[in-house]
């Protein structure tokens, strides 16, 4: 499997099943897995190993097509990989079933991000003897609780405690183990993904019974051509396309898999990789392994435990959608004030733990009419309406000033709801505006005297050195003195939309309008069609 995180031991079978042992490497070590690279900082490989530039993070769209940075990657031959497991298993003090864990759950985390589970949940994992196996063992445990329906094909079964523990904790799950005999010869009508988590970076020689058969039988699935009636499941490979030669690659018939996931870093073999999705999992390789090795691989981003490598394959925009799976939003179950219904929703966000759940869009327009949109952060709701700070003299308090109505837009994706309000926007006192400013970090009120919003610079230098003069102005402690053009808006809602996601796009609208009578405003709520 991956020498990822986990260089676990591969440890002798009995000579009852040498055919199968041959086919792994011997080392007083063991087969086992390195863990992950979170740094980015690192040089290149030894000239034995040249890395190629792989397109990687994603920088926007233009013209269609997606713009990416060029990072440079390592390739790792089969011996230093196994010295990067030797080493980690070594006075580093990391266990064997500890980086497997990690290693299961960077192959789950990956699938995740590119195989939804509304439209791939039928999965069959194909695990081998050894660490590749367990760590396929793992990352099964995970896409169960990610909501996938996993089947495990587990013909070899290696009889140490930490592998019949992973068995036991998927069969808690409820996670079907099925023999050889028992699956499909053809895997086109019953599964949407298949992973192949058989052999590793120690494989060599010829795959053996019961693995040959199999491997035939996902090489089938790639010469299905162009028979429309059947659609072939994605081939994920764990590491290694099994089969293949870890620095050579494939020579004639093999896997060719749809997606690879790499650990540690991509081996030699992973150059001749042709799918649409190459992943690098897991991240905690040390520095002193980084650099020791020179091991070079794009930057994992935010919590990610995995990041791709290369370009992301085109993708038709018209064809991407999403079936939302929500709670019924019915009106007698909703607050009748629509502040206490925002607040209700906020809370829910808030307690998610989406990041930054107070962020809004806030659109304008002046007084031509025309219209301007941008994320701000909410710093306040009461109500009297819902505040945020920005600089009085950039292009939206410029809109304000000219045109007060202005509509706010909440959006939480993952729980399929968003929120839109309208009303009349006022300037907040300086009284609340100051008692903000001087709550903020003192790096932040610096930021807000350095830069003059909207303005036009004539580089990125000129507000840094702003920045830092400022910062040396004040570096003695004094209060820092709020902008005169730095202060706060209310919007002053009289309309609200709450929207919940459902099935076959017939979501829930439900509107609050603001009208008087007799001399006191009231809210009537309206079901909007979808």
């Amino acid at each position: 499997m991956a020498m990822f995180l986990a260089f676990r031991f591969f440890t002798s079978l009995p000579a009852s099943s040498g055919a199968l042992f041959s086919l792994f490497a011997r080392s007083p070590f063991g087969r086992r897995r390195s863990p992950f690279l979170g740094s980015s900082v690192l040089q290149s490989l030894s000239s034995s190993s040249r890395f190629a530039l792989a397109p990687s993070l994603a920088r926007g769209l233009s013209g269609g097509k997606m713009e990416v940075e060029q990072v440079p990657v390592s390739y790792l031959t089969q011996k230093q990989a196994t010295d990067i497991d030797q080493a980690l298993m070594g006075p580093l003090g990391f266990s064997i079933d500890q980086l497997m864990e990690l290693a299961g759950l960077s192959i789950a985390c990956a699938i995740g991000e590119v195989y939804k589970v509304n439209d791939y949940s039928r999965v069959l994992v194909i695990c081998g003897p050894g660490n590749n196996g367990g760590d396929g063992l793992v990352a099964v445990r995970h896409l169960c609780h990610f909501g996938y329906k996993p089947i495990v094909c587990y013909p070899k079964r290696t009889p140490k405690s930490l592998y019949t523990g992973l068995v036991s904790q998927l069969e808690s799950l409820s996670v079907p183990f099925v023999s050889i005999e028992d699956l499909p010869f053809d895997f086109s009508s019953d599964f949407d993904l298949i992973i192949d988590a058989i052999f590793g970076f120690s494989f060599h020689g010829n795959p053996r019974p019961p693995f040959d058969d199999i491997i035939k039988r996902l090489i089938s699935l790639q010469n299905l051509g162009g028979d429309e009636s059947k659609k072939s499941p994605e081939i994920i490979s764990v590491d290694i396309p099994s089969g293949w030669h870890v620095e050579e690659g494939f020579n004639g018939e093999c896997i060719k898999p749809h997606m690879l996931i790499s650990l540690t870093a991509p081996k030699l073999c992973a150059k001749k990789f042709c799918g649409s999705h190459h992943f690098l999992g897991g991240r905690f390789i040390p520095p002193s392994i980084a650099d020791k090795y020179r091991i070079q691989v794009p930057p994992y981003h935010g919590t990610s435990m995995c990041v791709r490598i290369g370009k992301p394959p085109p993708v038709n925009i018209s064809s991407l959608r999403e079936n939302y799976i929500s709670p019924e939003f019915i009106e007698n179950q909703v607050s009748k004030d629509p502040m206490d219904q925002f607040q209700k929703w906020f809370d829910d966000a808030a307690s998610f733990g989406l990041r930054e759940p107070n962020a809004m869009a806030l659109s304008t327009a002046n007084k031509e009419g025309k219209p301007s949109s941008r994320i701000v952060l909410l710093k306040g709701v009461d109500d009297s309406g819902f505040v945020w700070f920005t600089n009085y003299e950039s292009r939206k308090a410029c809109d304000l000033s000219e045109n007060p109505h202005a509509s706010l837009l909440f959006h939480w994706n993952s729980m399929n709801r968003q929120v839109r309000i309208e009303g009349i926007v006022k300037k907040v006192s300086d009284e609340e505006s100051e008692k903000y400013f001087h709550s903020r970090p003192r790096e932040s009120q610096i930021g807000a005297i350095a830069s003059k919003q909207s303005s036009i610079l004539s580089e990125r230098q000129e507000i840094q050195q702003t920045y830092k003069d400022l910062l040396q102005k004040y570096s003695d402690g004094s209060v820092i003195p709020k902008p005169e053009c730095w202060g706060g808006y209310r919007l002053t809602p009289h309309l609200f939309e709450f929207w919940q996601g459902q099935q076959s796009r017939l979501h829930d609208r439900l509107q609050y309008s603001a009208k008087q009578v007799n001399g006191k405003q009231i809210w009537s709520i309206d079901r909007l069609a979808p």
